[in-house]
This record gives C-alpha cells, sequence and structure tokens, in this order.
C-alpha cells in the first residue's frame, strides 16, 4: 500500500494517468514491487525537477513530512508512509545541495 501512497503523493500516478496507462496496468506493474533504493532515487530526482522549477519546494515539503511523521508518531498511527516521503525528500535535498556546491566550486 505505501507503494501506491507514495505514487499518488509524487504526482507519478497522475503522469501514468496523462501517459494513458490504465488503473490496472498502474497496479499490475506496482503490486509485485517493492519500494527499493532505486524506487526512492527515481522519486527524489522528481522533486530535484520540482526544485528547479521552484526554489525552496523540497524544504516546504519535509517540513511538512516531518509533522506528520510526528504527528503519527505522537498518534500512535503507521509511520511507514510518512517516514518513506521523509526519506525521498531528504535524499533530493542532499542532492540538491550536492549540486549546487559542485557548481559553486566551478
Amino acid at each position: 500500500m505505501t507503494v501506491f501512497q507514495l505514487l499518488h503523493w509524487n504526482g507519478s500516478l497522475a503522469a501514468m494517468r496523462e501517459r494513458q496507462c490504465s488503473r490496472q496496468e498502474v497496479i499490475q506493474h506496482y503490486s509485485h514491487r517493492m519500494l527499493d533504493d532505486d524506487m526512492r532515487a527515481m522519486m527524489a530526482l522528481d522533486w530535484m525537477s520540482r526544485e528547479q522549477d521552484k526554489t525552496g519546494n523540497i524544504t516546504k515539503e519535509l517540513k511538512q513530512a516531518q509533522e506528520e511523521l510526528d504527528r503519527s508518531r505522537k498518534g500512535g498511527r503507521e509511520l511507514r508512509f510518512p517516514k518513506e516521503k521523509k526519506d525521498i525528500l531528504t535524499l533530493a535535498a542532499v542532492q540538491v545541495e550536492t549540486a549546487k556546491r559542485k557548481q559553486s566550486d566551478k
């Protein structure tokens, strides 16, 4: 379930719909995939792209993800979805900072 939650949150499901992938095709493809480092990296790339379009996007989302994680923890709710969001956004933020440093070193 977490994979589909992340795909929805990340905008990937909407992109697949725009490419006219059927709901059944999406379910069939992702129901057998585990959430792994490759999937996280691909989602982080999506957020890096959004950051290029609008600076501060990752920081804003990261703050919201941390708040959601804290609320879930305090409320005794499932933590995997908010934790994965935070991890993906953190990965994207690190990649953006690394790219900025490389640009400024030139």
